[in-house]
């Protein structure tokens, strides 16, 4: 289903000479990617345009990351080499946004990556908030999603576990070595919209590329490793945060269509209260604005461009992604391409509202964007 946004209206702002305020300069980062060489992992985010290493195997491209186990670190304008952490607390909420609450501040809230599966990943489940800030020191529980970028003939995933499966046979199928008898598997296509909440087992399979968009977490509760030693498995904190109870949930969504031009097509993939994923595909130019609430974050998944603000531009190009800080004011996208858009969003203000102002109704809001629930 399509919506074109001159029925549409949603925030709009003007905050002219935005990006010039204070002492520090405010302009969209660009960062060094973060490659992790997980056993599973191939070479073929180089086809996305993505620069490897000579040798070894790139598993995942951490884009943009502020945790323990990677942060990012800026590769272009005055604060080259300067890692996110660091930009953070340099910046403030210039950089994140007024909206968002203070412990987004303490600890930045999104994790964002491309990952190549060449081989299978384990089957694995995440907790929630409450389970990992009780039990993994304070950490954010993980709700992800994935856009499929590329997948080969027959590639599928492990979503969720088959309707009628109990904790206690679960458990049982583990220990005799039967749980794949118990998992659900899905073919993916390239464009597929998959959503994945805290508690839902899962696995990417191989032969699949994909970005994926999660809180910022990196708690894996393996179960099943596909018969590789020397990982360890999480078997009894899994058990304890599977959600069996949400078995036979939908694993696919198609995207809400919302066209703001000619050249531009936008599509809403996914919404909750952690993050929000657009798709954009541009052939010419679209104005956009940050407006000193949120910051944006842009994956480029195909093609290239320019980003132009003020009388400033930075090109971008296929595997590449840029944190646009929540005061940079107006900026303009410009190219062919396509990209991710990803915030934390105020689901009132930035979907719902706009949405039903538009004559949108809430199930047809529900069936089309991953993850989105409408409270009254």
């Amino acid at each position: 289903m399509v919506y074109y946004n001159s029925n549409i209206t949603f925030p709009n702002y003007a905050f002219e000479g935005m990006q010039s305020e204070g002492a520090k300069m405010i302009y969209p980062l660009k960062f060094k990617p973060l490659y992790k060489d997980y056993v599973w992992g191939g070479r073929n985010l180089g086809l996305l345009g993505k620069l490897l290493p000579p040798k070894g195997v790139v598993a995942e491209s951490w884009e943009v990351a502020c945790h323990k186990n990677g942060s990012s670190i800026a590769a272009n304008g005055e604060y080259e080499g300067t890692p996110l952490p660091e930009l953070i607390k340099l910046l403030g909420r210039r950089l994140v946004g007024d909206s968002l609450p203070q412990r987004d501040m303490e600890k930045f809230p999104l994790l964002l990556k491309f990952i190549d599966a060449e081989g299978n990943l384990s089957v694995q489940v995440h907790p929630d908030d409450a389970f990992a800030n009780a039990y993994e020191n304070e950490e954010y529980g993980k709700n992800e999603m994935w856009y499929i970028i590329s997948a080969r003939p027959s590639a599928k995933i492990v979503y969720d576990v088959l309707p009628g499966t109990t904790r206690d046979g679960l458990a049982r199928a583990i220990k005799e070595g039967s749980i794949v008898d118990c998992l659900k598997t899905v073919y993916v296509s390239p464009g597929d919209i998959i959503n994945i909440p805290a508690g839902v087992i899962h696995s990417v399979g191989k032969g699949i590329i994909l970005a994926e968009i999660q809180q910022s977490s990196d708690t894996t509760y393996r179960i099943y490793d596909y018969g590789r030693t020397g990982r360890e498995l999480h078997i009894e904190k899994a058990l304890q945060v599977i959600r069996f109870a949400g078995t036979g949930i939908r694993e696919k969504y198609t995207g809400l269509d919302v066209t703001i031009s000619d050249c531009c097509k936008r599509k809403i993939a996914a919404a909750n209260e952690h993050f929000c994923t657009e798709i954009y595909s541009v052939d010419g130019q679209v104005r956009e604005i940050a407006d000193g609430s949120k910051f944006y974050i842009y994956m480029f998944i195909s093609g290239e461009g320019t980003i132009i603000w003020g009388n400033k531009e930075l090109p971008v190009k296929s595997g590449e992604s840029v944190l646009m800080p929540a005061v940079l004011g107006e900026y303009a996208l410009k190219g062919r391409f396509r990209a991710l858009k990803v915030y934390k969003p105020d689901l009132q203000a930035d979907i719902i509202r706009p949405l039903r102002a538009a004559g949108i109704a809430d199930d047809v809001m529900i069936s089309e964007i991953a993850g989105l629930k409408i409270s009254n």
